[in-house]
């Protein structure tokens, strides 16, 4: 029987890894700002929620009305959705709530926890694996992410965890998330000619998968995303 597989409804994309992500796996979505991370976790969420998935974004720093109103400017209206992704906006409850002895993290882990059971959500994305970590403040930072990536994994969904680099493409974060994370996709922006930017994607690492390490040109149209060969440089 073949392995279940989350379509990322990447145009191009799914034809290249096998059909998608596997069944609870943890995907790192890197890149510098400005290159859709954002964008591109909420489309896998937004469009799997239209095959009738039922989907959990968690963001921990930008405002939920502000998400919601952008993902509609980019063509993907939580309308068409709202019956299927839920979008949790830690952000304000975090300002709000009094942790008592409980550290943030077991607050994070008890909404989850809750929703999961209420909601039976299969996707879950946690906007960003930078910002939690800076809210969790880790005393073993690597012995308590490897905890929570295995957390995350008794859960059984498919997770997805955008991440910040610099302009170097150097990761942020520094406690092996890159070795925990079950698959990577990269994301840079790429300077073509004496003007023209693209947005290029690279799957850098996907378990149990065979795939192409190369980059290619991510664009963006249509309320969704796609991938091609790479535009030749001028």
């Amino acid at each position: 029987m073949a392995e279940a597989r989350l379509p990322t409804f990447i145009k191009g994309l799914d034809e290249q890894i096998e059909g998608g992500i596997p069944q609870g796996f943890i995907l790192l979505i890197m890149g510098e700002p400005g290159t859709m991370k954002s964008s591109l976790s909420y489309s896998i969420l937004h469009h799997n929620a239209k095959a009738g998935r039922n989907c959990l974004y968690v963001t921990l720093e930008q405002g939920r009305k502000s998400l919601l109103t952008q993902m509609t400017s980019l063509g993907m209206p939580y309308e068409q959705v709202e019956n299927n992704l839920s979008v949790l906006d830690l952000a304000i409850l975090r300002k709000k709530m009094k942790l008592g002895k409980k550290s943030w993290m077991e607050v994070f882990k008890m909404y989850a926890v809750n929703l999961r059971k209420s909601l039976n959500y299969e996707i879950l994305v946690i906007d960003s694996l930078t910002i939690l970590e800076l809210l969790s403040s880790f005393r073993e930072p690597r012995i308590e992410l490897f905890e929570f990536f295995e957390w995350l994994r008794d859960m059984n969904v498919n997770t997805i965890l955008p991440t910040e680099m610099n302009s170097k493409g150097d990761i942020l974060t520094t406690y092996g998330e890159d070795y925990l994370a079950d698959a990577i996709i990269h994301l840079k922006m790429e300077r073509v000619g004496d003007v023209n930017i693209q947005r290029r994607l690279r799957v850098v690492k996907l378990r149990a998968t065979n795939h192409s390490p190369n980059f290619f040109t991510l664009l963006h149209g249509d309320g969704g995303f796609a991938v091609t060969k790479v535009i030749a440089e001028e």
